[in-house]
């Protein structure tokens, strides 16, 4: 192999952008969706085009994320005889197709309403289409703090209602790796398109019920139970399949839930946690405090 500069150097040397501070993002093989992932108020991004459709279909995205205020620069053929560069707004955008060989740099210019979200965990709920099966964002944010997700770890969401564990999992690192469990025909729908909305379209379903669904499936670096602790058999199963140095977490609401953490932790060990959550909300001139379920989480490392 011969050294050459990259299409990514090249289009960052013709912008005059510092090469460190731009994001690669890769749509060869791959949805757009995951460009959902990257869209950050002044973000800089070097896309690399499936096709030739490929910036058109950047522009509408953009435009439908509140960011068509974004310059779009396309480089066909760069580096090459045939070079050339266009530039314009991603809601100015007209071209339906340019050349098959292209690479798109986006400088990041959200609208007021553009769907910027945190990198941190614990998205605000509205951010997830669901029926109600939703880990809310306070024990959201506090479950997956135990859930210490690392680079290319892969997750186990078992009973995943709308998918909101795996999908912030998957955000923390661009290498995390997560399966939805989750048997409900309508709640795997809802991830289907929590996924794509958040930017993890790489996030896998399994439609079926635990722990049969479990079946085939490679071994997890985490689990999180948020529905069917009080089935036969799941907490075991989750723990025999754990890698060593693996952490199972499960959360549980009802009396009975509770207690088949309790019964489990005195065979296995780990550690105990009660949330209690409160929002201030109006009581007639006033104000007070209305308490949401308590939470019951179990955290355990396998050694």
């Amino acid at each position: 192999m011969l050294p050459a500069p990259s299409s990514l150097s090249l289009a960052a040397a013709r912008l005059q952008w510092p090469l460190q501070e731009v994001a690669s993002v890769s749509l060869v093989g791959r949805p757009l969706a995951a460009l959902n992932a990257h869209l950050h108020r002044g973000a800089r991004l070097c896309v690399l085009s499936s096709d030739g459709a490929s910036p058109a279909a950047i522009a509408a995205l953009l435009d439908a994320r509140g960011f068509g205020a974004s310059r779009m620069s396309v480089f066909e053929h760069l580096g090459g005889a045939n070079e050339r560069r266009i530039d314009a707004r991603a809601d100015d955008w007209t071209h339906a197709r340019v050349a098959a060989l292209n690479l798109v740099a986006i400088d990041c210019r959200a609208s007021a309403d553009g769907a910027s979200l945190p990198l941190t965990h614990g998205l605000p709920d509205d951010a997830y289409r669901h029926d109600g099966q939703l880990t809310k964002r306070d024990v959201r944010a506090i479950t997956l703090a135990r859930l210490a997700p690392r680079p290319g770890e892969l997750l186990w969401d078992v009973g995943a209602g709308c998918g909101s564990i795996g999908i912030e999992w998957m955000r923390a690192h661009p290498s995390c790796r997560a399966i939805a469990i989750e048997a409900d025909h309508g709640r795997q729908r809802l991830i289907e398109h929590n996924r794509d909305a958040l930017g993890v379209p790489g996030l896998q379903l399994v439609e079926g019920v635990a722990p049969g669904a479990f079946e085939g499936l490679p071994a997890p670096d985490a689990v999180f139970i948020g529905g069917g602790v009080t089935l036969p058999g799941v907490l075991d199963a989750c723990w025999s399949r754990l890698r060593e140095g693996g952490r199972l977490v499960a959360n549980a609401v009802t009396l009975q839930s509770e207690a088949a953490l309790f019964a489990w932790r005195e065979q296995h060990g780990g550690e105990l946690t009660r949330i209690g959550v409160a929002q201030a909300e109006p009581l007639g001139a006033f104000d007070t405090w209305r308490q949401a379920l308590p939470i019951t989480l179990l955290h355990a490392f396998k050694r």
